[in-house]
């Protein structure tokens, strides 16, 4: 696996991109809010890959491919899913989704 993850001139992360046998991924450069205007993504949230890699195990699921080991990751995906989503809910809460704000 290549990666290249960069930081912005105050330690926050500021994109970078990883790659390999058969994937390239480049991540969020920089906050969605720009005083207090949303911005499009420019970039992967980590989000997104695991979407990804759990729409890909559901699609085995549905083919001879279909296992108990599948079944079982695919859960585990979910679980990260709902803890980044817990995540998100609780930084929009506190009115700092979007922001570098901790």
């Amino acid at each position: 696996m290549n990666k290249t993850h960069f930081i912005d001139s105050n330690g926050n992360p500021a994109g970078g991109t990883t790659s390999g046998r058969g994937f390239a991924i480049s991540w969020q450069n920089g906050p969605l809010d720009a005083n207090g205007e949303r911005l499009p993504p420019n970039g992967a949230f980590v989000e997104d890959i695991i979407n990804a890699a759990k729409d890909r195990l559901e699609f085995y699921q549905e083919s001879k491919f279909c296992c108990d080991y599948n079944a079982e990751a695919i859960k585990h995906l979910e679980s990260a899913i709902n803890v980044l989503n817990s995540r998100t809910a609780n930084r929009e809460k506190r009115g700092v989704e979007g922001t570098h704000e901790v």
